[in-house]
């Protein structure tokens, strides 16, 4: 079994791995191989290149799970989705807090969070193009969906950049009523973990926060700027928490303590303590998933799924289920040995 932790090389360097993967494991990727250097004979290193490995992440399979054609717009056809303010506010307010935690701990204050909003806004914006566009200091853009609600493609209502700044503001002060961060190392922040697993798998996800305790026990805190979720989203929730949990358990060998949501508009704290035989249960599942993924790539039978979900849903213009069409199913993707493009969160 091959296991990795990696930190996104586009965050500021942090605390190292606490726990390493075992011994012997050799690096895994998600990205094609560089040919044999070795080889005496050029075109036979470019032959021996390994095939690119599938892999999937807990919102591709939740994609998946909640619309088969949705999961094809999103990582076959990669149709564009204009990023709304909730899903730019969410990035703004997890871009703080890991700022927050490069401080020292005396100043790791509401005062001193509230001051790293506008210049973090400003590098998010000069860092993304369609941040910058989404609205300027005195335009109308999308404010956030009702609590418990999908945060994407909301109906928009009236809201000015001076205030989504001041929400996310508030979205912070939620969090400190929550946590101490001034009690709290982290041992990882915005870190990419993986492992395989079926021999083939690659599961893989970011975590924002992983504490790991002297005596070796694991909590992993996920931040959401959504409200609490209604009945009707609780599952999906709960598939983030024990996908990330497998992934722990499958790099280090110990079920996590706790995986914690903390939920920083309604100062709501979510734990949930896995057990061993529930992750491989929860494997199984996953290796079914798969498996269903690859027969869909492979015969372009994406399905629609009509749900409460739809109604934000950022491509009814290509569905059949609101009059519209499917792209030309690409014809990539039918190539034999190909695997199922599972996309990245």
């Amino acid at each position: 079994m091959t296991v990795e932790m990696v930190r996104d090389p586009s965050q500021p360097t942090g605390a190292e791995p606490t726990s390493p993967a075992p011994t012997g494991a050799e690096p895994t990727s998600a990205e094609p191989t560089s040919p044999a250097s070795t080889s005496a004979d050029p075109a036979r290193g470019q032959a021996a290149e390994r095939p690119r490995r599938p892999s999937l992440s807990p919102s591709r399979a939740a994609d998946f799970k909640t619309c088969p054609l949705l999961f094809r717009f999103r990582t076959i056809d990669r149709l564009p989705e204009q990023p709304t303010a909730d899903q730019a506010r969410g990035t703004l307010v997890h871009a703080v807090l890991e700022r927050l935690f490069d401080l020292p701990a005396a100043d790791r204050t509401p005062e001193r969070a509230a001051e790293l909003v506008a210049p973090e806004w400003e590098r998010l914006r000069a860092a993304n193009a369609e941040l910058a566009g989404l609205f300027s200091p005195d335009a109308a853009a999308p404010a956030m969906p009702p609590a418990g609600e999908a945060p994407a493609g909301a109906p928009p209502k009236g809201a000015t950049a001076a205030e989504f700044l001041a929400s996310a503001t508030d979205l912070l002060a939620g969090y400190f009523t929550m946590e101490d961060p001034r009690r709290l190392e982290p041992a990882e922040r915005e870190t990419l973990i993986e492992a395989t697993i079926g021999d083939e798998l690659l599961i893989r996800g970011y975590v924002d926060r992983l504490d790991i305790s002297p005596a070796g026990d694991m909590r992993v805190v996920d931040y959401k700027t959504g409200g609490a979720p209604r009945e009707a989203f609780e599952a999906r929730a709960l598939f983030q928490l024990k996908f990330y949990a497998l992934v722990l358990w499958r790099i280090h060998g110990v079920v996590p303590r706790v995986l914690r949501l903390l939920y920083l508009r309604d100062a709501e704290v979510c734990d949930y303590t896995p057990d061993l035989d529930e992750l491989l249960r929860f494997e199984r599942t996953l290796l079914a998933l798969w498996q269903a993924i690859e027969r869909a790539t492979q015969t372009g039978d994406f399905r629609p799924k009509p749900s409460r979900l739809c109604g934000w849903c950022a491509h009814q213009a290509h569905c059949p289920e609101f009059g519209g069409s499917p792209p030309p199913y690409p014809a990539i993707a039918l190539a034999p040995g190909v695997p199922a493009p599972a996309g990245e969160d």
